[in-house]
């Protein structure tokens, strides 16, 4: 079955700039709409934002105006953008495919000097 698979995360610098990325790995995989969590530790997973494949956008209210959420529809993939970090501490992003509900395995992101 189909994999979705987040990378780009790690160690990020305080005002440097992010970019995740959620793509499909091993049966094709059809995107139309998908979505971005976050877990920081020992919090519950919680929405961010989410993407319809039309282009239609939608973000948690406390992150709107600082991340940008996009895909490129020719290649059934998502990413996350920030630019301009700030020092936030560690956290997990999630992504998942809002029409199966299939989670990818996460990618761990830490914003520390």
């Amino acid at each position: 079955q189909v994999q979705l698979v987040e990378s780009g995360g790690g160690l990020v610098q305080p005002g440097g700039s992010l970019r995740l990325t959620c793509a499909p790995s091993g049966s094709i995989f059809n995107f139309y709409a998908m979505g971005w969590y976050r877990q920081p530790p020992g919090k519950q997973r919680e929405f961010f934002a989410s993407i319809i494949r039309s282009g239609r956008i939608n973000y948690a209210e406390s992150v709107e105006g600082r991340f940008t959420i996009s895909s490129d529809n020719a290649k059934n993939t998502m990413y996350l953008q920030r630019n301009s970090l700030k020092p936030e501490g560690t956290t997990v992003f999630y992504c998942q495919d809002q029409v199966t509900n299939y989670w990818g395995r996460g990618t761990q992101v830490t914003v520390s000097s």
